[in-house]
C-alpha cells in the first residue's frame, strides 16, 4: 500500500469515508461525525497538503490529516510551545478494517512528525466514545485531559476534546510513502 497526498478531485471519496464512517459508529452508539463536516473546509485542508490517502492498488484504504496547525482552544500556549504535528480525521475504509491500518498509519504520522522536528503527535478524539479512546491509549497515547469549553468547527458545543499525545519518533509502518518530505514545524510565538 502506498501514500500520497490527496487530490481535490478525492474530496467526493473523503465525504464518503466521513459518512461511512459515522455510520459505522452510530452502530455502534457513537454521535461521533454526526454533523457534516464542511466541504470547503476539507477542500482547504487538501489545498494546503495536509490530506493523506492510503491507497490499495485503486481502492482508497483510508485517510488521516497530519497538520502542524492545532485546534484552537485545545493546546495550552505552554503546550503550543513544544514542536507538534497533529492528527485529526483517520477514517479507514470499512472494506479494510480489522488489519490495524489506523494504528499503522499513527506509526507513518509519528514517523512524519519525527521528520519534521516535532517533539510530540498529539490528536483530540471525541470526548464520549470510549472505545476510540481506548484504540489510542493502545496505541501509545497517552491522555493528557479534556475540553469540553468552546465550539466545534462544524458548528454547535465542542465534541471532540479529549486530548492525547505520544512522542514523534521513527517507526516502521511499511507504507510506500510517495509524499514530499515533511517541512519542519515551526514553533508558534
Amino acid at each position: 500500500m502506498k501514500i500520497t497526498l490527496a487530490q481535490p478531485n478525492d474530496l467526493p471519496k473523503l465525504l464518503a469515508f466521513r459518512e461511512e464512517a459515522a455510520a459505522w459508529v452510530r452502530g455502534l452508539g457513537s454521535d461521533q461525525w454526526s454533523r457534516p463536516y464542511p466541504a470547503d473546509r476539507l477542500l482547504a485542508t487538501i489545498e494546503a497538503g495536509t490530506v493523506f490517502m492510503l491507497r490499495d492498488q485503486e481502492a482508497t484504504a483510508a485517510t488521516i490529516t497530519l497538520t502542524p496547525e492545532a485546534e484552537d482552544g485545545l493546546w495550552t500556549d505552554a503546550e503550543l510551545s513544544e514542536p507538534s504535528m497533529f492528527v485529526n480525521k483517520l477514517t479507514v475504509a470499512r472494506t479494510h478494517a480489522g488489519r490495524d491500518i489506523g494504528g499503522r498509519l499513527l506509526d507513518w504520522a509519528g514517523d512524519r512528525a519525527h521528520q519534521a522536528g516535532a517533539k510530540w503527535l498529539r490528536l483530540d478524539a471525541w470526548t464520549t466514545n470510549r472505545g476510540l479512546q481506548q484504540y489510542y491509549l493502545r496505541h501509545g497515547f497517552a491522555h493528557v485531559r479534556t475540553v469540553t469549553e468552546g465550539g466545534a468547527v462544524n458548528g454547535g458545543p465542542r465534541v471532540s476534546g479529549w486530548l492525547a499525545q505520544r512522542a514523534a519518533e521513527p517507526v516502521r509502518h511499511e507504507f510506500a510513502d510517495e509524499t514530499p518530505a515533511p517541512v519542519p514545524v515551526r514553533l508558534i510565538d
